[in-house]
């Protein structure tokens, strides 16, 4: 039986008088895709940032590998196994691919201030190392034209997948992606759930995925979360998520 890598228990949030989240609950099979769907304003953005420790509960409890995450401050994330990418770019535009990719591996490091500054030789090895696992990672995501290219020329489907490259770069055993699909091409799209699978099936990676996009959802997901209001109305297959009345009335207005 598939362990959990992922607890959501009864999270609740509220931001003075609104409830943003409401008692969500669900869990996460270790080495899925679990796809996060729901109407705009449901929590979806407000739950991801709890994940990745932006936001703290009001009540609840995010457990990741049966360990809480809420005594882990947002900098420690990326240490503990979780990774994420944004749905606004956060990459910085001045720097190359490369660049980039390798300050996501920095979190994987021991090197220090002091270290740094004297550059002792183990550090000049790691440095070595880092920059090998970005350039196999850039590879890996077909990247490597552009390795040595200034990110803030490249066009947005590409920057996507820098994004993604760094935050890889961490060896995450989880990945948050929030809106992966958001300005991307029907070519681009299809190519992204091909890439998404392979870092499961290859890599081992868990991903949960926030997406409007429910072609893309129903096609990779191997289960869904739907939520609507900061509650969740259904947990399943896609097929079962699909035919919910719950979910249904949410996204057209009526079950009927």
């Amino acid at each position: 039986m598939t362990a959990n890598i992922l607890e959501v228990d009864n999270v609740h949030v509220r931001f003075g008088g609104i409830v943003a989240l409401d008692g969500v609950s669900f869990t996460m099979p270790e080495g899925k895709i679990v796809g996060l769907i729901g109407p705009n304003g449901a929590g979806k953005t407000t739950l991801f940032n709890c994940l990745s420790r932006l936001y703290i509960p009001t009540e609840g409890d995010i457990r990741f590998k049966g360990e809480t995450i809420l005594n882990s401050p947002p900098h420690h994330i990326a240490d503990i196994g979780i990774g994420r990418t944004f749905q606004n770019l956060a990459l910085f535009s001045t720097m190359t691919v490369l660049q980039n990719v390798m300050v996501g591996a920095h979190s994987t490091t021991r090197s220090d201030f002091v270290s740094n500054s004297i550059r002792l030789p183990w550090v000049r090895r790691e440095e070595d190392e880092m920059r090998q696992q970005a350039l196999d990672l850039i590879a890996y995501l077909g990247l490597s034209d552009v390795a040595y290219s200034i990110v803030g020329g490249l066009p947005f489907g590409t920057q996507k997948r820098v994004e993604l490259a760094r935050a890889l770069a961490s060896d995450p055993e989880l990945l948050l992606m929030d809106e992966p699909a958001g300005g991307l091409n029907h070519d681009e799209l299809d190519e992204l759930g091909e890439v998404i699978q392979q870092i499961r099936d290859e890599r081992g990676v868990t991903v949960l995925l926030v997406e409007h996009h429910m072609g893309l959802v129903m096609s990779i997901s191997d289960k869904v979360v739907a939520i609507d209001f900061g509650r969740k109305i259904s947990e399943g297959t896609t097929e079962e998520v699909q035919n919910d009345p719950e979910v249904i009335k949410a996204y057209l207005g009526t079950s009927d």
